[in-house]
């Protein structure tokens, strides 16, 4: 599957990334995590509602790979993000950072780690201020980070600005004269100021023009290469996706339902709903848009608040039992580093209900 935001983006194809991998092979490990926000005053200060956003989560991003999330909007994904950079408080599990329990971090401790994990959000336009010249922005993370001597920080700044493809001359410049894929680079070198082993990168091209994304996405992977960072992807674009991530799993209202190597699951989707997201994604062959056989969602994510007793997706799903709605499913490995959360799905692997012909290409 390509779309126009992502045409003539470069991959380096490495080993495969499903495999299992040492545990030193693996910088970024989430266990069991969950964020639950509690909502309204009841009775005695007790909350009269919990909004579980992210419900037991669980995964691993190795060294210098790249691992997306992708999902609706409301999945929990940009969620998990926020609670890996303790941007918001996570309600229990753990997140290691190497060696490091960053969940756990807190005072000067936290302060230290977070040379280590950096992000980059959504909107450049929101994450610059705007009476902040450009360098200054970037200085400014080196001076908080302490990052070198300060006699060395503004020759460091020129060459995080010379990475990220901008001008010397733009050092001078504010964030209204740049363009929006300009204002992202930015982002970008303040994001790198403190040399970050993990940047987490929450929908980093979904608010640029489509000509621009291709630009973005092209250096963020010379920058991966060049610098040997571990990318954590949050992505509603199944095309960015796939061509950014080595890894990929599919979060459906706070849990994963589908984890596996990127070919594995973009060539053998096995759950319900990660099928639905494909049908749904537009391409450009054909063969696949003239295809009669797609899975149309039906209605809307049950509440966060109020979740269903059995699969979360079972209401939706054109292909649930009655155990579906009883019996809540197991994230199981049904192929080699392929793990989905269905009952409907066999343990070796076989859908038990009819695949649509084709997936997007």
């Amino acid at each position: 599957m390509s779309g126009p935001g992502v045409a003539g983006i470069a991959r380096v194809e490495g080993g495969a990334a499903g495999s299992a991998a040492p545990p030193d092979d693996v910088l970024l490990r989430v266990d069991d995590l969950k964020v639950h926000f509690p909502i309204g005053g009841g009775l005695l200060g007790r909350p009269k509602a919990v909004v579980r956003a992210v419900d037991g989560v669980s995964f691993g991003v190795r060294r210098g790979r790249t691992f997306g999330i992708v999902g609706e909007s409301g999945s929990g994904k940009s969620t998990t993000a926020l609670a890996v950079m303790r941007l918001v408080k996570h309600t229990a599990g753990t997140i290691r950072l190497g060696a490091d329990d960053i969940g756990a971090a807190s005072g000067d401790a936290l302060r230290r780690a977070r040379r280590r994990f950096q992000m980059v959000f959504q909107d450049p336009y929101a994450s610059l201020n705007p009476r902040k010249r450009a360098g200054d922005a970037v200085r400014e993370a080196l001076d908080l980070m302490e990052s070198g001597e300060p006699s060395t920080r503004d020759a460091r700044v020129a060459e995080l600005f010379a990475q990220t493809g901008l001008r010397p001359e733009q050092r001078m410049l504010f964030p209204h004269q740049f363009s929006g894929g300009q204002r992202q680079r930015i982002v970008l070198a303040r994001a790198l100021a403190a040399n970050p082993e993990l940047v987490v990168c929450d929908e980093p091209v979904s608010a640029l023009d489509v000509a621009i994304q291709a630009q973005i996405l092209n250096l963020m992977r010379r920058l991966q290469d060049s610098l040997g960072l571990t990318y954590l992807f949050i992505s509603h674009d199944l095309g960015v996706i796939r061509h950014m991530c080595d890894d990929v799993a599919v979060m459906y209202l706070g849990l994963i339902v589908e984890q596996a190597p990127r070919e594995s699951l973009f060539s053998r989707p096995l759950h319900p709903y990660t099928l639905a997201l494909w049908s749904a994604a537009p391409s450009f062959d054909p063969a696949v848009r003239g295809r009669g056989r797609r899975i149309r969602l039906q209605g809307d994510p049950p509440s966060p608040i109020d979740v269903p007793p059995g699969c979360r997706f079972a209401g939706r799903c054109p292909f649930a039992e009655d155990r579906c709605r009883s019996e809540p499913p197991a994230l199981r490995e049904v192929l080699p580093g392929h793990r989905v959360a269905c009952h409907r799905v066999r343990d070796d692997g076989t859908p038990g209900y009819p695949v649509p012909e084709a997936t997007p290409g």
